[in-house]
């Protein structure tokens, strides 16, 4: 069985950093399998699991990232992973949901409970306030897991919780 790794990547935002993990991963054998990578503020972060080649360890990876360039003071850390790699039925995208419109203190934790209510599975989240220059915009984006016989009533209550804040669903064309 192949052994899995995470790799956390987090540090300055710069050109080229993705390009310089990810090829430094692919010349040591590595497949990545789910990888996500964004830009906080001034800094970045890059987070995947890796599929290993036999003769390589996650200590491996780890020290290999860490005499990169591109990740000059970054924290950088590769361990094996504990769980299984493969999603299950909850990670399962059904529903992607875009709310934005003005800050809203609570609003993330409010959602997150409103998913819970309904044994929604938050797969992918994604908060972003734009700078003032850009109209100081708040944009709350959920990629979900629903359950088909909650999906409505679970999207209603979204609905009302969002209020005033403009609210987008896309359901997810694999999830019909």
């Amino acid at each position: 069985m192949t052994s899995v790794a995470l790799v956390s990547v987090l540090g300055p935002d710069r050109v080229g950093l993705v390009a310089a993990i990810a090829e430094h991963l692919f010349d040591v054998g590595v497949n990545l399998r789910d990888t996500t990578f964004a830009a906080l503020g001034s800094g970045a972060e890059f987070v995947a699991l890796c599929e290993l080649p036999t003769d390589l360890r996650a200590a491996d990876i780890e020290t290999g990232l860490k005499q990169l360039p591109e990740l000059a003071g970054a924290e950088v850390r590769a361990v094996p992973y504990a769980f299984d790699p493969s999603p299950g039925p909850a990670g399962k995208i059904t529903h992607r949901i875009t709310i934005s419109g003005g800050d809203q203190l609570g609003l993330v934790a409010r959602l997150s409970e409103v998913f819970k209510q309904y044994e929604a599975n938050i797969v992918r989240l994604e908060a972003r306030k734009l700078p003032d220059a850009e109209g100081g915009l708040y944009v709350t984006r959920f990629a979900v897991s629903i359950p088909a016989s909650r999906t409505d009533l679970c999207l209603a209550t979204v609905s009302n919780t969002a209020g005033s804040l403009s609210l987008d669903c896309d359901v997810e064309e694999s999830s019909l």
